[in-house]
C-alpha cells in the first residue's frame, strides 16, 4: 500500500475515532441536558462557571480550531496562505458572542450534578481569598500536572513492557 494511501487511510480511521467518540460524549451529556432545572440552581452553576474560567477555554478553543484550519487549507495551498487568515479572522469574529452559549451549556451540567446548597458552597469557596487564589492557579497548576504525567508515563511505559515481556518469557513466550 501507497504511503499517501495509507496516510489517507489513516486519517479517516482518526476522523471516524473523532466522531465516535463526539457521538459518546454528547450521549452521555444528553440526560444532563434533558433535565429540567430549577433557574436558581443554573445561575449558581454559571456563577461557579464564570468564576473558574481563568483559562479562557471558549477563545483558546476557538484559536486551536482556527490554527488546524490553517494548516490544513494552507498545507495543500500555500498560496491561499493571506485570504485563510483573513477569512479565519472573520468567521472567529462570528463566534466571539457566542461564549455565553457554551458556558450556559457547562453551567447546566453542573446544575444538575449538585443541589442549590452544593453550588451555594461551591460559589462560596471560589470568591473567597483561597477560592480565588486556586482558581487562578488551576491552568498552572495543570500544566505542571500535565508535564509530570507526561514524565511519568515516558519512564513508565518502557519498564511496564520490559516487566511484562519478563513475565511472558517466564511463561515461555518470547517476543
Amino acid at each position: 500500500m501507497a504511503f499517501s494511501t495509507m496516510t489517507g487511510v489513516m486519517t479517516r480511521a482518526k476522523a471516524l475515532l473523532a466522531v465516535a467518540l463526539s457521538a459518546v460524549l454528547i450521549a452521555a451529556a444528553m440526560p444532563a441536558m434533558a433535565q429540567e432545572v430549577p433557574p436558581e440552581q443554573l445561575a449558581l452553576a454559571r456563577k461557579y462557571i464564570d468564576l473558574t474560567d481563568r483559562a479562557s477555554v471558549y477563545e483558546v478553543t476557538l484559536v486551536e480550531i482556527g490554527i488546524g484550519t490553517m494548516r490544513q487549507i494552507v498545507q495543500q495551498n500555500p498560496e491561499l496562505s493571506d485570504k485563510t487568515d483573513v477569512a479565519i479572522g472573520k468567521v472567529l469574529e462570528e463566534y466571539r458572542d457566542r461564549k455565553g452559549e457554551l458556558l450556559d451549556q457547562f453551567a447546566r451540567i453542573y446544575a444538575v450534578r449538585f443541589t442549590v446548597e452544593e453550588l451555594q458552597q461551591i460559589v462560596a469557596f471560589y470568591e473567597s481569598p483561597t477560592g480565588q487564589k486556586l482558581s487562578q492557579a488551576n491552568t498552572e497548576v495543570n500544566a505542571d500536572l500535565q508535564a509530570v504525567m507526561q514524565v511519568f508515563t515516558n519512564n513508565t511505559r518502557p519498564e511496564f513492557f520490559a516487566k511484562v515481556r519478563a513475565e511472558l518469557r517466564a511463561q515461555g513466550v518470547e517476543l
